[in-house]
């Protein structure tokens, strides 16, 4: 049987009740973000059309799965091509939700936690070097003096994701009421809706301070009284409309920015959060400080900053060294 259909058919297949029900609890009782919701909900769309095509619809049950059923859909996904990455991430998915059914005593066991995952290598996206975040911080304060509205929003942008090493969608979120520029703080939301609280380096504080001159201006200029609905009067970072700035818009004015300095570099946003950690490790930060200041919920997933400190390391001691 051919187990593998269209994007737009799987799609369009219901959803189990039990998956739909299981994403009302993500977000309602664990409050997940909406892109995590999105995911779970593409991951176990994507297991329960498997198992209708392999099962035939209505002829299983979640109750009867094994962890061969799981298995031979981790070989599934490995046909398909798809990354170690995204098939550890899709077990996770399946993981969670069987986990979530068996407190829930809706099934006897839970198949998917005897399924090893892929092992992933401990890879680090690309990061930019003391010598290249200053040459990228430099570019991006020259272009602020137009005093163009996107160009000093952009430095303050970068300022802060340099700064305090915040995720894209964090830095999104960021409400004036989270911001504290005379304590040099600012409060994020995280994964799983998690506050913590970060410092502001006196850079950022100072192109926030531009930036925030030039937002109530535009506020005004666009009307933003209580009655246009259309300014996003919380949000510190706006688009040239008064809206809240979109994801798409943050990566590519930072990848434009970046990209001006550092050419034929894999970088993305998320580049400028690994800047921020390696040049904090480099420098002998307390790796428990890092987590704390990166919102990682492990330390392990904070250790493989280390990797690249080491690195570096040997990279000078073979260079300078005579016996190396």
């Amino acid at each position: 049987m051919n187990t593998d259909s269209s994007p737009s058919a799987e799609q369009d297949a219901p959803l189990p009740n039990e998956i739909g029900e299981f994403l009302t609890h993500l977000e309602k009782e664990r409050d997940l973000s909406p892109n995590t919701l999105q995911a779970y909900r593409r991951d176990l769309r994507e297991f329960s059309h498997w198992l209708a095509a392999t099962h035939g619809i209505g002829g299983w049950e979640w109750n009867d799965l094994t962890r061969t059923n799981i298995r031979g859909y981790m070989a599934h996904l490995t046909r398909r091509g798809l990354a170690k990455r995204s098939i550890a991430r899709q077990l996770s998915a399946v993981r969670s939700f069987y986990r979530w059914m068996h407190r829930d005593e809706r099934v006897d066991v839970n198949p998917a936690r005897a399924v090893g995952s892929p092992k992933l290598p401990r890879t680090l996206p690309a990061y930019l070097d003391r010598a290249q975040a200053d040459t990228l911080l430099q570019h991006a304060a020259t272009r602020a003096q137009s005093l163009e509205f996107t160009d000093v929003r952009n430095l303050a942008m970068l300022e802060l994701f340099y700064s305090s090493g915040l995720r894209l969608s964090e830095l999104r979120g960021v409400d004036l009421g989270d911001l504290d520029l005379v304590s040099q703080q600012v409060k994020v939301r995280g994964k799983g809706r998690k506050e913590r609280i970060v410092p502001l380096g006196d850079h950022a504080q100072r192109a926030l301070r531009n930036y925030l001159v030039k937002r109530d201006t535009l506020i005004a200029q666009a009307g933003g009284g209580a009655s246009n609905k259309r300014i996003a009067r919380g949000a510190v970072f706006l688009s040239e409309r008064g809206s809240r700035i979109s994801a798409r818009a943050v990566q590519h004015a930072m990848v434009t920015l970046m990209s001006a300095v550092s050419e034929g570099a894999d970088l993305t946003t998320h580049s400028l959060r690994h800047t921020f950690a390696t040049h904090l490790v480099d420098a002998g930060a307390d790796l428990r400080a890092v987590q704390e200041l990166l919102g990682h919920a492990s330390i392990s997933t904070t250790q493989i900053y280390t990797h690249t400190s080491v690195d570096r390391l040997k990279k000078v001691y073979r260079q300078a060294h005579p016996r190396a």
